[in-house]
């Protein structure tokens, strides 16, 4: 298949687009390599896809209508992977404008790239974020999400909404992909465990919000990207059956599904810390500081829907998933001279 991977230099978008390369298909890469965080990881990240045969690369943000138009139209995607986004949910608070820019706009311009290259499938990225304030857990994707407690959760929303009116109106297949706190090599340095890593290494305290009261479903990297893999081969249908009476959040009379994809094994935030103490051979400093803005006490994925349609099984436990970035990071970073 010939597929296009929008935010290639990203951490999914990479660890993806090498599976999808091992497997023998054509990948295209799209990245505006912004400085949101440091851009020699992203180029690094690039520097490792660049080599293999049957991946090519644009520097090219989806903003960006015309040059986006263009793309589609000089190729035949069999599938789109939409992963550029401006991501963050504490980012959000402090340039608003940037997430209705890149996750708004930017996936407007993918909608219509698609629609008018009659692409046959389009995956794209949602985020547990959507659930907000929801506490009932674990998270299913029949839940209702329509309280969002950040801006960055509102555009996911908003992704999910778009993309089930371009399959109803043009039956586009769209199928969503919640993700639950992705963690791994070649991770994103605004993510938890890059910063407590830094900061145990540096002997500076890390922050820990709510004290320390969180729990997460973090999600290995490696299991992520074999479940995207599955679900590119399988393009929303319409959902047998569904009915305006008693409408059911998950699935639609258009082709668009959406799915939670985690570890569906959930981990207290001190017992990630104290996994990547083990990891370091040091103990952290903590600051312990209250809940922030836009943030959940918990979030836990109910994932027997992704199971049951493509199969999907995480299989890394944190103890495995933290030590291989803990081992990634400090090879890197001593590798550049941090």
């Amino acid at each position: 298949m010939k597929i296009l991977v929008t935010g290639a230099a990203g951490f999914i978008g990479s660890a993806l687009s090498h599976a999808l390369l091992d497997r023998g298909d054509e990948v295209v890469g799209i990245d505006n390599m912004n400085n949101y965080y440091d851009v020699r990881l992203k180029e690094a990240r690039l520097a490792r896809l660049r080599p293999q045969e049957g991946f090519a690369f644009h520097k090219m943000d989806i903003v960006k209508r015309e040059p986006m138009a263009g793309l589609f139209a000089s190729n035949k995607f069999d599938v789109v992977m939409h992963l550029a986004a401006q991501a963050g949910v504490r980012y959000s608070i402090e340039n608003p404008t940037a997430y209705i820019e890149a996750n708004i706009t930017g996936f407007l311009n993918v909608l219509e790239g698609c629609r008018h290259a009659k692409v046959g499938h389009l995956v794209f990225a949602s985020s547990s974020s959507v659930y907000g304030a929801n506490t009932h857990l674990p998270f299913s994707e029949h839940d209702t999400v329509d309280h969002p407690v950040s801006l960055y959760a509102a555009t996911k929303k908003a992704n999910e909404l778009m993309a089930h009116s371009y399959a109803s109106l043009y039956r586009l297949p769209c199928t969503g992909l919640r993700f639950f706190t992705v963690y791994g090599p070649w991770g994103r340095p605004d993510m938890a465990l890059f910063k407590f890593t830094e900061g145990i290494l540096a002997g500076r305290p890390i922050p820990v919000f709510n004290r320390g009261e969180m729990t997460r479903d973090f999600t290995y990297v490696d299991d992520i990207v074999e479940g995207i893999v599955r679900v590119l081969g399988q393009p929303a249908t319409p959902a047998p059956g569904w009915s305006g009476e008693r409408p059911d959040p998950a699935t639609s009379y258009a082709p668009w599904r959406v799915f939670n994809i985690g570890n569906s094994r959930p981990v207290k935030l001190m017992r990630y810390i104290e996994v990547l103490e083990q990891c370091l051979g040091r103990k952290a400093e903590l600051d312990l500081l209250p809940m922030q803005a836009g943030d959940v006490p918990a979030t836990s994925a109910d994932i027997s829907e992704l199971e049951k349609a493509v199969g999907y099984k995480p299989r890394t436990p944190v103890e495995s998933g933290v030590k291989r970035f803990a081992d990634w990071y400090q090879s890197f970073y001593r590798n550049l001279g941090k």
